[in-house]
Formats: structure tokens, sequence, C-alpha cells
């Protein structure tokens, strides 16, 4: 019975009863009360025999005495108290009922007293008579036959209470396995299901309860299947962009390596235009070669965190905005404005790559409207944190990239974008212990802030000094 359906099936039977314990009181009860009445009725009606003949024969009084079953009646008429019918009484008077007014609670008291009482008393009970035949009757009788025929009747009540508790539990029973059991049975099938090949669409519950509790449980799993299968398929694609990238990535990083050692020979060239781009070349190459060994590290539990030290920030934003002035082209203008001398403690390769990924995202938004606009890096710092804002007059974000702004594949914005960028931006930045946030967007333009803070927390990477010491 450790089931939903057999507990409900005992439940129903014990509730059942309980309800018929409070019908049996007040039952046996007025139980009781009907057979003193009747007593009472018989006595008149033998009484009627002595009052239509003076005299009768002891036997027949006897007779008509054992027929009521009481052995005295006493009639008062005319405010006369008149024994009409009596036989020896074989013990004294226990007890006094008047039955002709009683209170519910003492008709069950005395009920319930008779009931347990196991001992023949005898008992006066006092009554009015039928059709108004003189002021009261009282009769003299014992209690072992009223007690037997209680018991009988409570016998009787309790059978069929059992019987009813029983009928009643069945129909339950059926009902609860019907409307509750089958469909939180096919729940579980369904999500037995589903765990075991939830790739496969077609194990995805199909709500059909009637039950509007059971209803919502299954909206709810299907809400929650629907998700979790669409995250599988993402952390698939993932895994094979994993793989693919792994692939791509070895033979990027030779090729790149190559174009290094040619950036080294073209930096001894005379011409000055090629040795001052040059360096910034050899930056942008080592800044890929170290990217692409970083990328075999992403998804391991060993990923290296952050290396802080003291950067100045004018010369990693200066390379940003050399390099996403060349990709513009001339149509978008990018400016820096940061407080000379500003130095903030990060990890220059990992800021380089936020700077630069905010920095291509405002210009390609731009692009795209294919009219002219401008991007803005702009820097500040206050008492306990250094800030940094890229600014752009561009479209705005579209609403359904708001919502999902930093999750990967969801937040782009770009036709044919990505939406990693900003995913990993906002990454970045949380490992340096700081936020990247939305400041605004409309019409009028974007804005991202980037807040790193100053305090340096006890237990972080040690932060590397500009001159390559540790600092505490």
């Amino acid at each position: 019975m450790n089931t939903l359906s057999g507990r409900f099936l005992i439940l129903t039977i014990i509730f059942v009863m309980l309800a018929e314990v409070f019908i049996f009181v007040p039952s046996i009860a007025r139980f009781r009360e009907d057979f003193l009445l009747q007593r009472i009725e018989r006595s008149q009606i033998a009484s009627l025999v002595l009052l239509a003949e003076d005299m009768i024969a002891p036997n027949l009084e006897t007779e008509l005495l054992e027929n009521a079953g009481v052995y005295n009646v006493v009639l008062r008429r005319d405010e006369a108290r008149q024994l009409v019918l009596s036989s020896p009484v074989i013990q004294p008077i226990h007890a006094t009922y008047d039955i002709r007014d009683p209170s519910p609670w003492e008709l069950i008291r005395d009920a319930f007293i008779c009931l347990f009482d196991t001992e023949d008393r005898v008992i006066r009970v006092i009554g009015n008579p039928t059709r108004e035949a003189g002021l009261l009757i009282e009769i003299t009788m014992g209690t072992q036959d009223l007690r037997s025929a209680m018991i009988d009747y409570g016998l009787r009540i309790l059978a069929l209470s059992a019987a009813i508790s029983i009928f009643t539990a069945v129909l339950l029973f059926f009902a609860v396995q019907r409307l509750l059991v089958r469909p939180i049975q096919g729940v579980v099938s369904a999500m037995g299901r589903y765990a075991a090949a939830p790739e496969d669409a077609r194990n995805i519950i199909t709500p059909a309860a009637g039950v509007r509790e059971l209803r919502r449980a299954e909206d709810a799993l299907l809400s929650l299947q629907t998700d979790l299968s669409n995250s599988l398929r993402q952390k698939d694609r993932l895994a094979q962009l994993g793989a693919a990238v792994a692939k791509v990535n070895h033979d990027l990083r030779n090729i790149l390596t190559s174009a290094q050692l040619f950036t080294d020979r073209i930096e001894t060239s005379e011409d000055p235009l090629v040795r001052r781009l040059a360096p910034k070349r050899g930056n942008s190459i080592s800044r890929a070669v170290s990217l692409c060994e970083a990328t075999l590290t992403v998804g391991k539990a060993d990923e290296a965190p952050p290396k802080l030290c003291r950067v100045q920030l004018d010369p990693l934003v200066d390379d940003v905005v050399e390099s996403e002035r060349l990709a513009a082209q001339g149509q978008v203008e990018v400016h820096a404005d940061i407080p000379p001398g500003m130095t903030v403690r990060a990890d220059p390769e990992q800021l380089f790559r936020v700077i630069g990924n905010l920095t291509r995202n405002a210009r390609q938004a731009i692009e795209a409207t294919h009219k002219p606009g401008h991007v803005r890096i702009l820097g500040s710092e206050d008492d306990e944190h250094w800030w940094i804002k890229v600014a752009d007059d561009g479209p705005g974000l579209p609403l359904k990239a708001q919502e999902k702004l930093f999750t990967p594949f969801e937040g782009g914005a770009r036709k044919g974008g990505s939406g990693l960028g900003l995913a990993i931006a906002a990454e970045l930045v949380r490992g340096h212990g700081g936020l990247l946030e939305l400041d605004g967007t409309g019409p009028e333009g974007t804005t991202f802030s980037i807040c790193l803070p100053m305090a340096y927390l006890a237990g972080h990477a040690s932060e590397v000094a500009e001159n390559g010491v540790a600092k505490p």
C-alpha cells in the first residue's frame, strides 16, 4: 500500500468510518429513545384491557406484562396515580429516565451508559401516553433487552458503514488510478524516455492531462525538456565547433609563425612608413599566435587565469584604434580619449581582446547602415574603479539582441555574426573581477562600459609589475 492509489484507499476507509462514528452516536441515542417509546406504547395498550374490565385474571395480567416487556405500569389520569399492571420486581430500581422532553446530550449520555453497563438493571421510564390518554405513564423494565437491541443495531450500523467505506474506497481507488496515477505514470515514462535519448525530439512530452494541476506539471516538463534539448544541441554544436577549431588552429598557427618571420625581416626595411607599421603588424601577429595557442585550452579545468600587471592604457587602445581605422577604410571614424598616463591592472592581451571586440562590434554596426559614424573609446577612474567606455552613434541594438546580449551564439545583433564577441568579452572581464555592462542603446547610439576594480584581492594570482617582479 505504498502507492498513491493504495494510500487513497486506506485513507478513504478511515475517513468514512470516522464520519460514520459521528452518525452512529446520535443514531444509537435515537434508537434507545424509540425503543423506550415502543415499550411505553405497548404498556399503554396492555393497560387498556384493565381499564375496559375492572378485574382480569392473574395469568392474563402476567401475559400482558411479558408481551409489553415491562414489570409494572403506572398510569396517571386526572391527577390520580394508578398502578394498572404489576408483577414482582427482581431488584430495586437503579435509575429513572424521563423521556418526555429530553435534550440531545441527555439522550446520548443515557444511551452510552446503557450500552457499556453489562449488568441487567431495573429502570423506571416516564413518558407521555399516546393520544393524550392521561397525564403521564410510568413503566418499570429491565435493561438487558434494551442493551441487546442496541448492540444488535450498532453491529448492523457498523457493518453497513464498513460496506459503504469499502465501496466508496474502491470507487475512489479506480478514480484515482484513472485521473491521477495513470497521468503521473505517463509523465514518469516520458521523463524516462527523454532521459534515455534526449536528442530524440519524439521523446519530448505532449501535454494531454485533463486535470489542471497535472496539465501544469506537463507544461512545465515540456518547457524544461525543450530548453534542455536546445541547450544540448547548442553544446553539441560547440563540441563540433571546438573540434573544427582545434584542427584549423594547428595549421593556422604554423602559417602565422611564418608570417611573423617575414615581419621580422620587413622591420629591417629603410622605408619610414614600413618601419612605422611593421611593429604594429608584428604585435597583431604575435597576439594572433598567442590566441591560437590559447584556443586549445578553452573548456579545460586548468585554463590559465589572467596575468595581471600594470598596463599603460594609451598604447593598448592606440593599437585597437589603428587596427579598426584600417578596417573601416575611412567610413567610420575611431577616436580615443584616454587620460595621459592612465594605468590599469589587467592582462594586456585579454584587455586588448575585450576593447577590440567592443570596438569592432560598434564599427560593424555603423557600417551595416551604410552611413558615416563615429566610435569613441573613453577612459576614466574614481577612488575604487577604472572605467573604459566604448560608445558609438550607430542604430542601437535590437530588443531581441538585448535579451541575450552575453549569451554565446544567441546575442548577435549583426546578420551573419556568431554572437561570440560580447560573450567572450564579458567572460574575460569577469576573470579580472570586473563587470561588462550595456550602459544604454537606442537610435542615438550604444555605449558599453568596462569596470575594473582597483582593490586587489588576497589569494588572487600574483600581480606582475612592469619590471617583471611579482607584487603581493
